[in-house]
C-alpha cells in the first residue's frame, strides 16, 4: 500500500472546496469549511485554510484572509460567518446569529485569530500599512465591545463563540439554552433582542465567559500586531495552581460549578501554544494532563478526557451539536502540538502526528474523529483537518511565517 502524501491530499482538498466570486459589490474568495455541510465563510476555519495553504499558493492564502477584512463592518466587526454568494435559508436562520436575513454576517465572533494567522500565511502585517490599520480596526472592536472588564481580556455571549459549540464545559453556564440543548434557540432569541451586545447581556445578568481558547488566540493575534502580551493577565485569571489546569472564568452562570468539577476538557491545554507560558506551566499542562491516559490513549485530541463522564463520541438525531462532546480534532492537537516543540518535546508532537496520519489516510479528512478507534466523523472534505500537514512538517516559527522544521 502507497504511502499516505499529506501535501497532496491537503492541496486537493483546499483546492476543491474553493470558491470565488462577487457579492453585494465586494470580491471573495476563500474556501468553504465543506461542501455540503458548511457552504460559507467561517471566520476561523478561513485562518487555518490559509496557513496550510500558504505553503503552495502565498497569493491565494493572503485572499482568504483577506475576504473576511473585505467582509469586516467600518467598525471593525467581523462575524462568525460571512454568507457569501447566497442568503441563509429560513431553516438555518432559527439557529443562526443573525439580525435578519439580509446580513452579509452572523452578528456573534469566533475566536479572534485573524492577525496571528496572517503573520503566519503572509509575514508581518505590520510591513503592509493598510492591513495593518485593518487589523487594527478589528482589534479596536474586540476591545471596546468584548474587553468587559477593561484588563485585555475578552467575554463571550454564546457557547458557539468559542468554537467549541456543545463542549460539556459550558453546560454550567447555559442549562438547557447551551448550545446542542432542547432550549438553545432561545438564547439566540434572548441575545438577538439584545443585538447581540456584551454590555447589554451583563447587565441582564445573563451569563457571559472570559473562555480559554478565545483568550489564547486573541493573546496570538495581540502579540501579531506588536502588541505587550496578554500571558501574564490569562494566567493570572485563568490559571488554577491547585488544580494544574486553566478554567473559564464565568459571571450568571445558571449552576455555578467550581473549576476542578467541570468536565475535562481539551481547551486547559490551549496555552500551550502561547510562545511565552511560563515553563513550569507548560511542563505540567503536558505531564499532569497530556500524558495521562485520560487524553493520551485517545486520538490525538479528544475534545473531552475519555474518563470524564461528559464524554460522548456517539452519533446522535441531533447531529453535529454533539460534536465537541468526545470526538477528537485535527486543528487542537495543532495547537497543542506548538508548545510541545516549543518544549522539545518532539517525539511526542511526532507521535501525535503520525497516529492522525494513520487515522485520515484511512477515513479521510473529517470534521472529527471517534476519540478511541478513529473512525471518521462529522463533514467530510473537512478543510482545518488539513492542519495535518502542519503537524507532520512542522514550521520553523510559531509566532510568524517560516519555513517548516524538521522535528527530531
Amino acid at each position: 500500500m502507497a504511502a499516505f502524501d499529506v501535501p497532496a491530499a491537503a492541496r486537493t482538498l483546499l483546492e476543491g472546496n474553493w470558491r470565488e466570486g462577487d457579492d453585494r459589490g465586494r470580491h471573495y474568495a476563500f474556501s468553504v469549511p465543506s461542501p455540503r455541510s458548511y457552504p460559507w465563510q467561517w471566520y476561523w476555519d478561513s485562518c487555518f485554510h490559509a496557513i496550510v495553504r500558504s505553503r503552495y499558493d502565498g497569493a491565494k492564502a493572503r485572499a482568504e484572509l483577506q475576504t473576511l477584512l473585505t467582509a469586516m463592518r467600518d467598525d471593525g466587526f467581523i462575524g462568525h460567518t460571512v454568507l457569501w454568494g447566497h442568503p441563509l435559508d429560513v431553516r438555518r436562520a432559527v439557529r443562526y446569529n443573525i439580525a435578519s436575513r439580509a446580513d452579509l454576517m452572523t452578528s456573534t465572533i469566533q475566536p479572534p485569530i485573524l492577525a496571528w494567522a496572517w503573520s503566519l500565511a503572509v509575514g508581518d502585517p505590520g510591513e503592509d500599512p493598510a492591513i495593518k490599520a485593518a487589523l487594527d480596526r478589528h482589534h479596536g472592536w474586540l476591545r471596546a465591545n468584548r474587553d468587559l472588564d477593561g484588563d485585555g481580556l475578552l467575554w463571550l455571549i454564546q457557547p458557539d463563540e468559542s468554537g467549541m459549540d456543545a463542549s460539556p464545559k459550558f453546560d454550567h453556564v447555559w442549562g438547557v439554552q447551551a448550545q446542542g440543548r432542547p432550549l438553545f434557540p432561545t438564547l439566540i432569541h434572548a441575545n438577538r433582542r439584545r443585538a447581540f451586545d456584551a454590555r447589554r447581556v451583563q447587565a441582564a445578568r445573563r451569563p457571559v465567559v472570559c473562555e480559554v481558547l478565545t483568550n489564547v488566540l486573541w493573546t496570538l493575534s495581540e502579540q501579531a500586531l506588536g502588541r505587550p502580551s496578554m500571558t501574564g493577565r490569562l494566567v493570572e485569571r485563568l490559571w488554577d495552581e491547585r488544580a494544574g489546569r486553566f478554567f473559564d472564568d464565568v459571571r450568571g452562570a445558571r449552576r455555578p460549578t467550581p473549576g476542578p468539577a467541570r468536565p475535562a476538557t481539551w481547551d486547559t491545554l490551549a496555552p500551550l501554544a502561547l510562545p511565552d507560558l511560563p515553563d513550569a506551566i507548560a511542563d505540567r499542562l503536558i505531564d499532569e494532563v497530556l500524558l495521562t491516559p485520560r487524553f493520551a490513549d485517545g486520538v490525538p485530541l479528544p475534545a473531552v478526557a475519555l474518563d470524564d463522564p461528559a464524554h460522548s463520541s456517539r452519533e446522535t438525531w441531533w447531529g453535529r451539536h454533539r460534536h465537541w462532546r468526545g470526538p477528537s480534532w485535527v486543528n487542537s492537537a495543532w495547537l497543542v502540538s506548538l508548545g510541545l516543540r516549543r518544549r522539545g518535546r518532539h517525539e511526542l508532537a511526532d507521535a501525535m502526528a503520525q497516529r492522525l496520519v494513520d487515522v485520515v489516510a484511512r477515513e479521510g479528512f473529517r470534521e472529527y474523529y471517534e476519540s478511541r478507534t478513529g473512525a471518521g466523523m462529522g463533514a467530510h472534505d473537512f478543510g482545518w483537518s488539513t492542519l495535518l500537514w502542519e503537524l507532520v512538517d512542522p514550521r520553523a516559527a510559531t509566532t510568524g511565517g517560516g519555513a517548516p522544521e524538521t522535528g527530531s
